[in-house]
């Protein structure tokens, strides 16, 4: 294996105070990532361009090198969800979320409260799969609180979504619910649009007065009573093809991604939520993903050339306000996945990347368009502390002087770490590069 790329999903922030200023990053005890940093060069990067919010589809496609317009967020989730999907067919991907009521249209929550168990998703699925429209279609929900929708048949994906938070690489927020609308004045955009809507107003009338949802509301609970949909597709993804490359994703995105990207993915069952203690259901996840992740790159290692890790986690922390929950989950990481990949990679000879697919800053609870650090592990000799040599400046006479430990060659190497955050990484030797410049800056191949 010549290199291993990890995103971290949503790893970039900003100072906060809970952290004394710092950032996760920044405040995480992270000796396995600094020992790599110390060894190699950082830099930061912008997943799409400057100035641009990008979700994570949008990202990860940059960063392989695809433009924009060759793919499409419902395509990719339909993919990785094991939804068929033929040409005409029009893929989306969902949120259940929480709304007041039709009229009013307040959205309460995006996520339903993050308590929407799997059991319960799976009840609500197969109510919304009855009921009945003009076209056959597939609903089928996923990991907590997501869902992918298919309609059957040939639409247009020329239309707007009723969830407008991101939009056009810009970010606004929404608190309102919207109907779909067609951008185009063609008949079959309109007729798409109108069975949307249709489909949302039969969607809140089963949802809300389901007993599941009935049930959450004595307990304290957020209802799950509404979708928000977005990411239209029609046409399948174009993307560039990795072939010797393996992908460890267990999220639909991902998987829908590596796969259609010609990758051998290995995947696993995500723990079921079983509870409401969404962030216990997401340590779990956690601890899974990175003990998968090691044990795929032991057995897989001499077989490719490549390996793209995609941990999500760490994204879900940034959206709810919570940077020492993103603090513990970059400490978790580092303490396994990344203590293993140091010697991994140092004894291997492997090139390591490590970044993110976009920054997540608690304290927007949103993505943002901030760069992301990059870390690259080049197995470049440590940076020696305090400089090796010091002249007298005298005019008759340039004595070089050395401490009486050589720096070039600690005695404990494990005492030369720089530390892996933003701030340096902001100052790195790779300085600022755009997603799809990231693997030619590397040398990473398809």
């Amino acid at each position: 294996m010549k290199g291993i790329l990890v995103l971290l999903d949503g790893i970039g922030d900003l100072p906060s105070r809970v952290l004394k200023g710092k950032t996760p990053l920044e405040a995480a005890n992270t000796p396995n990532l600094d020992f790599l940093a110390a060894r190699g060069e950082m830099g930061l990067m912008y997943p799409v361009r400057p100035g641009f919010i990008p979700e994570s589809d949008q990202a990860v496609i940059s960063i392989f090198g695809n433009e924009l317009i060759d793919s499409t967020r419902g395509q990719l989730e339909a993919k990785g969800t094991g939804l068929k999907l033929t040409r005409g067919d029009l893929a989306l991907r969902v949120n259940f979320a929480t709304i007041d009521s039709l009229k009013e249209g307040n959205i309460l929550d995006r996520r339903a409260g993050r308590t929407l168990t799997t059991a319960e998703a799976e009840i609500l699925a197969k109510a919304i799969n009855k009921i009945k429209l003009p076209c056959e279609f597939v609903f089928k929900s996923t990991v907590q609180h997501r869902a992918a929708l298919v309609l059957r048949g040939g639409f247009s994906d020329n239309i707007s979504s009723n969830d407008s938070t991101y939009s056009e690489g810009k970010m606004r927020e929404v608190n309102k619910i919207s109907n779909f609308r067609a951008l185009d004045d063609e008949e079959n955009t309109q007729y798409t649009v109108n069975i949307l809507n249709e489909f949302l107003d039969k969607v809140f009338e089963v949802l809300d007065k389901h007993p599941i949802n009935q049930q959450r509301r004595k307990k304290g609970l957020s209802p799950a009573n509404f979708l928000l949909i977005r990411g239209a597709g029609i046409e399948p993804p174009k993307l560039k093809f990795y072939r010797k490359w393996i992908s460890v994703a267990y999220m639909p995105l991902e998987m829908g991604f590596s796969e259609i990207s010609g990758m051998n993915v290995f995947s696993f069952d995500y723990p079921p939520l079983k509870g409401y203690d969404s962030y216990k259901n997401l340590r779990e996840g956690l601890i899974k993903a990175c003990d998968f992740s090691i044990k795929v790159l032991k057995k897989n290692h001499k077989s490719a050339d490549y390996a793209y890790i995609h941990l999500k986690e760490t994204d879900l922390p940034g959206h709810d306000n919570k940077p020492i929950e993103k603090k513990l989950m970059i400490e978790h990481i580092d303490k396994t996945f990344f203590k293993f990949l140091k010697d991994f990679a140092t004894s291997n000879k492997i090139k390591v990347v490590v970044t993110g697919d976009h920054s997540t800053p608690c304290k927007l609870k949103a993505h943002s368009a901030d760069p992301v650090p990059i870390l690259f592990y080049n197995d470049k000799p440590p940076k020696p502390k305090g400089g090796i040599t010091s002249f007298f400046k005298n005019a008759n006479q340039k004595i070089p002087f050395y401490p009486k430990k050589n720096p070039l060659k600690p005695e404990n190497s494990e005492e030369k770490r720089e530390k892996f955050c933003e701030k340096n990484a902001k100052r790195g030797s790779l300085g600022k590069v755009l997603g799809k410049e990231l693997f030619e800056k590397v040398g990473f191949l398809k």
